[in-house]
């Protein structure tokens, strides 16, 4: 009896456990998805470019399979472009970089990662840093060839909200790139500094170039698209007409109730913990107001759901 009981009183805390840490897992932040499929348009401040990343593939060198991200500037009114091309594979928490192909008017330049390094983390925090270094090769419309090394060190510099033509994007990681290239024997060197902004679970929704101009994002296309980020429009909300209103009638005002949130058990207006706890200890019972899945029984599939669309 003793044993039965015990069972009965750890089993909530054990399913409250595993629920917890499959919220923590469900609301981890991914700030480049990479699946195949997906596409952002920036647009520069001056509306003379357009920038579009877009991956596609899959891409298949030496027997390797890889994920390719074509980034293509544009001159809007001219239609000349120029093309960078990355050859990536993704792991459980790292973007990994293979191959990079940069192509413009004059030149090709290329870089083998035979070890591949970190393009990007999935996940941005601030402080983080990263490096990549690469010995690439160019080859110039002319006929030569230049050997060179590429040094780029990355910052997540800070945590910002961005407003783009979009919409407002909110806890944006600004991640500062500082590009050092040495060519032909040092007697060429060049170097810069530009800024990217990453929104969680959307990707690149701003961009600062080294001369300062800012690419805002215009367009998005994800495999799994994100809740519509807050645009700042003006309040369309349609005013009640009256015609011809008598002087002694008063305006009654109704107070319209707000409606209830979904998966807020508790009814205490935000979906967190204590709702989990409530669905928890009535695990395996049929009370209608745990079984959020409406399958009959609370199981851990009504965790999962609350766990899923916990609020910020």
């Amino acid at each position: 009896m003793k044993k039965t009981v015990f069972l009965r009183w750890i089993q909530p805390v054990l399913i409250l456990s595993f629920a917890y840490a499959f919220a923590f897992t469900a609301t981890a932040q991914n700030y480049y998805p990479a699946d195949i499929g997906n596409m952002w348009v920036l647009e520069s401040s001056d509306g003379i470019e357009q920038t579009t990343y877009s991956l596609e593939g899959p891409e298949i060198i030496n027997g390797q399979e890889y994920i390719l991200l074509k980034i293509t500037t544009k001159e809007i009114h001219t239609g000349e472009s120029e093309t960078d091309q990355y050859f990536l594979s993704v792991d459980s928490d790292t973007i990994k970089l293979h191959r990079i192909v940069l192509e413009d008017a004059i030149a090709v330049l290329t870089a083998d990662f035979p070890t591949p390094v970190t393009f990007f983390p999935l996940q941005l925090v601030q402080g983080d840093k990263w490096q990549i270094v690469a010995d690439a090769e160019a080859k110039l419309e002319i006929g030569l060839t230049l050997s060179g090394k590429s040094t780029t060190n990355f910052e997540v510099v800070g945590t910002e909200d961005i407003v783009t033509p979009f919409g407002t994007f909110q806890n944006c990681a600004k991640v500062r790139l500082d590009l050092e290239l040495i060519a032909a024997g040092g007697l060429l060197s060049i170097g810069s500094i530009t800024y990217q902004w990453f929104a969680p679970d959307v990707g690149p929704v701003q961009y600062e170039n080294s001369d300062g101009l800012i690419f805002s994002l215009i367009d998005l296309n994800l495999s799994t698209m994100p809740d519509a980020p807050q645009a700042e429009e003006p309040d369309m909300t349609e005013e009640a007409v009256t015609s011809e209103p008598a002087p002694e009638e008063e305006t009654v005002t109704e107070e319209v109730m707000p409606e209830p949130m979904p998966y807020d058990i508790t009814g205490d207006g935000v979906v967190n913990i204590l709702d989990i706890t409530f669905v928890a200890s009535r695990f395996g019972d049929t009370d209608s107001d745990a079984d959020v899945t409406g399958d009959g029984i609370v199981n851990i599939l009504d965790l999962v759901r609350i766990a899923q669309n916990l609020s910020n």
